[in-house]
């Protein structure tokens, strides 16, 4: 049967039931009234058979507001008979019926507090408080929901976080645990912690706030009976995970989320557990902010080694994206998204040593003037790394002009990274613009390497008088140093466009224009129309279309004509 009696009771009161006469439905009128000796046998005894009679799961709503107003007068008796002999019997009598009276009523009450719950709405609560003035005593709270409302089923107790999908769980175990399982569990309890301090701990520290507001003792241990062991079987959820002894680089993710969610709501956690009885909540909370930080400084340290331990010998054909770029710039730029999170875990982590760097001058360190110094140092340090690994695998490319772009695209890629996301408020002006001339300097030696041997095929002087056989040899070294470079270079790939055009242009403004002064002053040199067909394969139109083919096709799709057939 529900417990209707002292729901209603504690929720919507009657007139007072006590008219004159010493019935179970009369009351004492005033409290400053003076008693018999009769008057007040009387009352003790009709409240030792209301106390005795109740039972919370048959009684009626009638029975329970004679509960609650017996209490009421055993409490004025108790007053009364205190001051006039404080060893008489009727005072030993009416206080051990009060602490039997109570139990039963602290018993109801938990069990209401619990049964609403699932229904709790802080913000109701908080909005009613700050309109209703609240009495000290129990019979003159105005309650004013529907007596005849239904509250959902009762929940047993808070610590019950597992209506949640939180359980309590072991190191051993979280370490058996496949990460995809591990996983949904993190999920789980980050929107557990939501619900957690948006409503539930909130919710309860309100409503124990409102209804115990006379008595701070019994609202710090009512709210700390209900979400005491709920609270730190929440906070020590994080700790436990962070314990992980196998964790790859990237579960930092989900420890920065773990971190975020007890970091942002640190200020609502002392709050709302700042009674000293439930000071092991707060306690828990730090332990696990300790530990994720600790872990997240492990696994960043994790993912340098990483960087620096990778061995493949993997050539990307075209002189590409390295996949490890793109693996480290994806990793970074979500780093970035907790770059406040970040700062406050890495502000007192003592910088590595600057000897433990890798030894390249062309990436030596630049000076940091980031408003963040510290997480600057780091993503900074990470990305020399990387950029370092890589110069190491430019290496594995026999033709030098393909390391060389090899190495523009790849920072011109970490580079584009940065602007698009987070990583740009983290890294200093200064350091973008160094490295974007960098990306320059890159592509002028793939430039120097690449084409060096065409341009040195044309004279110095391009409008310089020639004998006939002196334009045919000008015109044949020409033709056969560009066929080759072009064909070592059709294969090369610059994905991003703004670069591609850069190189594009500084080439064609290079040769090009070189090769229309010397075909405009030479050609009529070399003789008739069919000589000049004969000797010069490449018209300069011709030049700058095999140029604009360049790096956007890969070998197994350069199908284009070859550039040793004329026009």
């Amino acid at each position: 049967m529900p417990r209707k009696g002292m729901r209603s009771l504690c929720f919507s009161p009657e007139t007072p039931l006590f008219q004159g006469s010493m019935s179970p439905s009369s009351s004492i009128t005033s409290p400053a009234s003076g008693f018999s000796e009769s008057m007040i046998e009387q009352i003790i005894d009709t409240a030792a058979i209301i106390v005795a009679k109740w039972d919370g799961e048959t009684s009626s709503k009638r029975e329970a507001m004679h509960f609650i107003r017996s209490v009421n007068d055993l409490r004025k008796i108790m007053h009364f008979v205190s001051g006039q002999d404080s060893g008489s019997k009727n005072l030993i009598r009416a206080q051990s019926l009060m602490q039997i009276a109570m139990k039963r009523l602290q018993k109801e009450f938990y069990q209401i507090l619990s049964m609403n719950r699932a229904h709790l709405d802080p913000e109701s609560v908080s909005t009613r408080s700050s309109r209703t003035s609240t009495q000290s005593s129990l019979s003159d709270y105005d309650y004013d929901a529907s007596p005849d409302h239904e509250i959902g089923v009762a929940k047993e107790s808070i610590s019950e976080v597992e209506e949640l999908g939180i359980e309590k769980v072991s190191s051993s175990k979280i370490n058996k645990m496949e990460w995809d399982v591990l996983n949904l569990k993190i999920k789980d309890w980050l929107e557990a912690m939501k619900i957690s301090m948006r409503t539930l701990f909130t919710g309860e520290r309100i409503l124990c706030d409102f209804i115990f507001s006379s008595s701070d003792s019994i609202r710090e241990s009512c709210f700390s009976e209900i979400t005491k062991a709920g609270a730190v079987l929440l906070f020590e959820f994080p700790e436990v995970v962070a314990k992980v002894k196998k964790s790859s680089p990237e579960r930092i993710f989900r420890l920065l989320g773990m971190y975020t969610a007890i970091s942002d709501n640190w200020p609502e956690i002392e709050t709302i557990f700042s009674f000293e009885s439930i000071s092991a909540v707060r306690s828990q909370a730090l332990n696990s902010i300790a530990r994720l930080n600790e872990s997240v400084r492990l696994l960043l340290l994790d993912f340098e080694s990483m960087i620096q331990k990778d061995s493949s010998k993997t050539i990307v054909p075209g002189g590409g994206i390295h996949p490890l770029t793109i693996y480290s710039m994806n990793y970074l730029t979500a780093l970035a998204d907790y770059g406040n999170i970040l700062t406050d875990i890495i502000s007192d982590w003592p910088p590595p040593a600057k000897s433990s760097l890798p030894e390249f001058s062309f990436y030596s360190p630049v000076s940091n003037e980031s408003p963040a110094a510290p997480i600057s140092d780091r993503i900074s340090r990470l990305i020399l790394i990387l950029l370092c690994k890589l110069d190491s695998k430019a290496k594995y490319y026999k033709d030098i002009a393909i390391s060389y772009l090899f190495l523009a695209n790849n920072l011109q890629y970490i580079i584009s990274r940065i602007h698009k996301s987070n990583l740009h408020s983290l890294l200093s002006k200064d350091w973008i613009t160094k490295h974007e001339v960098k990306v320059n300097r890159l592509a002028t030696s793939y430039e120097r390497f690449a084409w060096g041997n065409v341009l040195a095929s044309l004279p110095t002087n391009p409008t310089a008088p020639m004998k006939p056989a002196e334009a045919k040899e000008c015109f044949r070294k020409f033709s056969i140093s560009f066929e080759d470079a072009y064909w070592k270079q059709i294969s090369c790939v610059v994905p991003n466009s703004m670069l591609r055009d850069q190189i594009k242009v500084s080439i064609g403004r290079k040769l090009v224009a070189v090769y229309q002064n010397i075909f405009d002053s030479h050609k009529s040199t070399i003789g008739d129309e069919k000589s000049v067909t004969l000797f010069v394969r490449f018209y300069p139109e011709d030049v700058g279309n095999y140029l604009s083919d360049l790096f956007i096709r890969t070998l197994t799709s350069s199908g284009g004509s070859s550039p040793s057939s004329s026009s």
